[in-house]
């Protein structure tokens, strides 16, 4: 999360707006992605924005499951927000026919941050994705949170269905979902052995459908390849830790293609950093991060 100022704050977490016609968005036409300005998820691109002469940024569509509606407390307006860290963003009006879709999402420009479609193509060149699973994944996203060269971490669900991807259905058991994160990272600060290396030390891959207390299919460990590269070094490290004896028990960290990732609810983000004091992440999640940054100081942010 972007470290925000007092006004900011008062927007973004406190529902405020921003005056009329003040914003640095509100005749901004250049090509690219406009992101929440607190999490930097992306919402709009700009082919969808349009002048309505109202003194704010106005779009007739949001990118696919990027913005959430809900009812202001007085019943009159619908306010919109991130979908991914509930920020306010504005609110959204039907029904005036400024465009053919008949929509406006009216947005504070301290909302949002943009990027251009030249960043853009140079971020997606830049950047890689590994996921991972290895128990509960508020530990493993505080784990490799730290770690230099990982650009985000999103926890969420893969390996089952999109209809059972819900915190709920997949704490069943009887999805085909494991806890996982997704991790964004710089090649070229970290590399995917790096972080398998991080990986191995941050939970126990000799326990089947098990992580200490955490039971169930959910909290296996499990690697998704995204590319024949990723699964030569998964399997040659496998290999090598077997040939070694590095642990006791024999790993059963599967290794397997990824077919599709969904990122879990908002309150999942962030949830050690937010959450620190309770007893679980005392318990459970500090003393994986505490160690992992014992053994890995020269790798840490």
């Amino acid at each position: 999360m972007r470290k925000l100022t007092e006004f900011e704050k008062h927007v973004i977490e406190q529902k405020g707006t921003e005056r009329p016609f003040s914003g640095e968005y509100n005749q901004h036409d250049a090509n690219g992605v406009y992101c929440c300005k607190k999490c930097d998820a992306p919402l709009y691109r700009s082919d969808s924005k349009f002048n309505a002469h109202c003194g704010w940024p106005a779009f007739d569509d949001e990118i696919a499951g990027a913005v959430k509606r809900n009812i202001d407390a007085d019943g009159r307006r619908v306010e919109i927000v991130c979908s991914q860290c509930d920020g306010h963003l504005g609110h959204v009006f039907e029904g005036e026919f400024l465009t053919p879709k008949n929509v406006r999402h009216c947005v504070n420009s301290v909302s949002m941050t943009f990027k251009s479609a030249d960043e853009l193509d140079c971020q997606s060149n830049k950047l890689a994705v590994a996921t991972l699973g290895g128990g509960c994944f508020w530990c493993i996203e505080a784990v490799f949170s730290a770690i230099k060269g990982v650009e985000k971490v999103t926890s969420g669900y893969a390996g089952g269905d999109a209809a059972d991807a819900n915190y709920r259905a997949v704490c069943s058991g009887e999805t085909a979902h494991a806890e996982v994160v997704q991790i964004e990272f710089d090649p070229e600060q970290v590399s995917f052995e790096s972080l398998l290396e991080v990986f191995w030390v941050s939970h126990d891959p000799t326990t089947l459908n098990r992580q200490g207390n955490d039971r169930g299919p959910q909290y296996r460990s499990v690697i998704f390849i995204h590319d024949e590269e990723q699964a030569l070094i998964a399997n040659s490290m496998i290999a090598d830790l077997t040939k070694v004896a590095a642990w006791p028990d024999p790993i059963v960290t599967e290794v397997v293609a990824y077919d599709g990732f969904f990122a879990a609810e908002n309150y999942h983000n962030d949830y050690f950093e937010l959450n620190g004091e309770q007893p679980y992440c005392q318990m459970v999640v500090k003393p994986k991060v505490d160690k992992v940054k014992a053994l890995f100081a020269d790798k840490l942010k």
